[in-house]
C-alpha cells in the first residue's frame, strides 16, 4: 500500500497528515479553518485519497501559518507515498467547471517544484477566509510534494467556485498522476533514472 503518515510541528503549527494513494477518498480533515477543511474534503474526494488530517495553529493571529503548515505535511505525505514513483503515470491534467468558474490544471510529479498561478479572486475573502491563502497553500503543496504545477482560471466571477474548483481541479489530475499505468508496471516514467 501506498501509505504515509506525516507530523509537523513549529512554534506556531502542529499538523498530522495520513493518506493513502490507493483509497475511495475517504476524508476526516480537520484545522480550525472552515474553509480549508471544506477544500481539503474536496481534494481527498475527487483525487479518490483516503485523508485523515489534523491542525491546530495560531488562529488568532489569523490563519496563514495553518493554511501553509498544513500544505507542506501533506506534500510531504505526498512525497512519501510515492516512493520512488515506479509505474505511476507521472503527469495529470484537468479542466474542471463549477458553475461560472472553470479551472485547468495540469501537474508532473517531476521532483522539481515549481507553481505557475494564473489565477486571481474578484473579492479578497470567502467568508473569513483570506483568497490570497488558495495560492499560498498550493506553493507550499508544490514545493514539499515535488510537483510542478500549473492553475489556470479560465473563467470565474465567485470567489468560491474558483477556489473550490482549483481544488477540485488539482485532485483531478492528482488522481491521474498517481495512478499506476497499466502499461510501465515498475518501470520509472523518465530517461533520466530517477524522479
Amino acid at each position: 500500500m501506498r501509505t504515509a503518515t506525516v507530523t509537523r510541528k513549529t512554534n506556531e503549527t502542529e499538523v498530522s497528515v495520513t493518506l493513502g494513494l490507493d483509497g475511495t477518498g475517504r476524508h476526516d480533515c480537520r484545522t480550525g479553518v472552515g474553509f480549508l477543511d471544506h477544500m481539503l474534503d474536496q481534494l481527498a474526494r475527487h483525487s479518490l485519497i483516503d485523508l485523515t488530517l489534523r491542525a491546530t495553529g495560531d488562529l488568532h493571529i489569523d490563519d496563514h501559518h495553518t493554511v501553509e503548515d498544513t500544505a507542506i505535511a501533506l506534500g510531504q505525505a505526498l512525497a512519501q507515498a510515492l516512493g520512488d514513483k515506479r509505474g505511476i503515470r507521472r503527469y495529470g491534467h484537468f479542466a474542471l467547471v463549477m458553475d461560472d468558474a472553470r479551472v485547468d490544471v495540469a501537474l508532473d510529479l517531476s521532483g522539481r517544484p515549481f507553481l505557475v498561478w494564473n489565477l486571481a479572486f474578484p473579492t479578497p475573502a470567502i467568508g473569513s477566509f483570506a483568497t490570497e491563502l488558495v495560492r499560498e497553500f498550493f506553493q507550499a503543496l508544490a514545493s514539499h510534494g515535488g510537483i510542478t504545477l500549473h492553475v489556470d482560471l479560465v473563467h470565474g466571477l465567485n470567489s468560491h467556485h474558483i477556489a473550490e474548483a482549483a481544488f477540485k481541479a488539482f485532485a483531478r489530475a492528482l488522481r491521474m498522476a498517481v495512478e499506476a499505468d497499466p502499461r510501465s508496471a515498475g518501470i520509472l516514467p523518465s530517461t533520466k533514472g530517477t524522479l
